[in-house]
């Protein structure tokens, strides 16, 4: 097998890691935050549990870029290339510890009533999960259009994110008797508009990708 087409073989290979790992990493969200609507304890133990999985594909995809690195001594957009599936790998690793830390509050919580709606709440982690679903296809299809909406959607969240912590805040000052669970509420809504802003990240990495500068898309 000649040089080029060992080093596209071993980039599709790592792609198809990042791939699984996002898969992995946004079911994980979904499982913990729905753990947390339902109360159900036991599924949100098992997401702490299986974080181990999503490090050890990080840690992987980590690894076997360094190597081609060090054996294949890319140049220029292929590097970029490499760059770029190193730091996606990094910010999709975060959605899964997000998703860990949503299910720790979730356990603080535990049977207790919610003192308050959390319907807003859940339109933003399903908006959160469809953010990061169109930048992994977007990622996957190389779509820069697609990359680019990731700005709508991510003023989008900060958006309610603002909403539901200024509501929790008047709630607090009037329910000071409920501030814990106002707290691990508070704490969850915070890494549901952290997820998103990974995504955001990953966008701009693909528009680099593609047009070789960087990108901020929160402008």
């Amino acid at each position: 097998m000649a040089a080029r087409e060992r080093f596209d073989h071993e980039i599709q290979a790592i792609q198809s890691e990042l791939l699984k790992l996002s898969n992995l990493c946004i079911q994980a969200l979904e499982i913990s935050f729905n753990a947390f609507i339902e109360k159900d304890i036991a599924r949100a133990k098992e997401v702490i549990e299986q974080d181990v999985i999503i490090n050890r594909l990080e840690e992987e995809i980590n690894n076997r870029v360094i190597l081609v690195m060090t054996r294949q001594q890319p140049v220029a957009k292929d590097l970029r290339r490499l760059v770029v599936l190193l730091k996606a790998a990094a910010d999709m690793e975060r959605v899964g510890d997000y998703a860990v830390n949503i299910a720790k509050e979730s356990i603080r919580i535990g049977k207790e009533r919610f003192i308050t709606s959390v319907e807003l709440l859940e339109d933003m982690c399903f908006k959160t999960t469809e953010m990061l679903r169109q930048v992994v296809e977007a990622f996957v299809e190389e779509n820069m259009s697609k990359a680019k909406e990731i700005a709508e959607y991510d003023d989008q969240i900060d958006e309610m994110y603002g909403n539901i912590i200024t509501h929790l805040m008047r709630l607090s000052s009037v329910a000071p008797e409920n501030i814990s669970q106002i707290t691990y509420l508070s704490f969850i809504c915070r890494y549901i508009e952290r997820c998103a802003d990974h995504a955001t990240n990953i966008a701009e990495y693909l528009l680099y990708l593609k047009k070789g500068q960087r990108y901020d898309l929160n402008r």
